[in-house]
């Protein structure tokens, strides 16, 4: 990743910030370069209430979110309806996913996640890398 890439920028789905929490070792390089080489970096609200429970265990969680660098788009009444209508039209009924596939379609991001096969199942055509 490289700040001329065609790369807009990188969404974190719930799974990437549950491999966070665990040290994984293939997200913290990933987020290591994105944020070294300035690459947006967006954790939708509804991932952040999905992945987070508090406590000391969270501590890279934490870390990444208080990080200015790191955007956390709220889940405004706009955009509600959009996910909703599309949720409709995908068949999908997990709202974070959706939400996730939405705001990174909009902007052109990246998608980390650990679960594929839900994302592409809402859009075929998103970006992702897999956990």
């Amino acid at each position: 990743m490289k700040r001329g890439d065609a790369l807009g920028g990188v969404t974190l789905d719930t799974g990437a910030l549950l491999a966070l929490e665990r040290g994984d070792p293939r997200i913290r390089a990933l987020l290591r370069r994105a944020l070294a080489n300035g690459i947006v970096l967006d954790v939708p609200a509804g991932v952040v209430a999905q992945a987070w429970r508090g406590g000391p265990r969270q501590a890279r969680v934490a870390r990444l979110l208080s990080d200015p660098a790191v955007r956390v788009p709220p889940l405004d009444d706009v955009t509600a309806r959009a996910v909703g209508l599309l949720c409709g039209r995908s068949g999908h009924h997990d709202i974070v996913d959706v939400a996730v596939v939405l705001h990174a379609r909009e902007r052109g991001h990246l998608v980390v996640t650990s679960d594929p096969g839900d994302l592409q199942s809402i859009d075929p055509s998103i970006r992702l890398a897999a956990l």
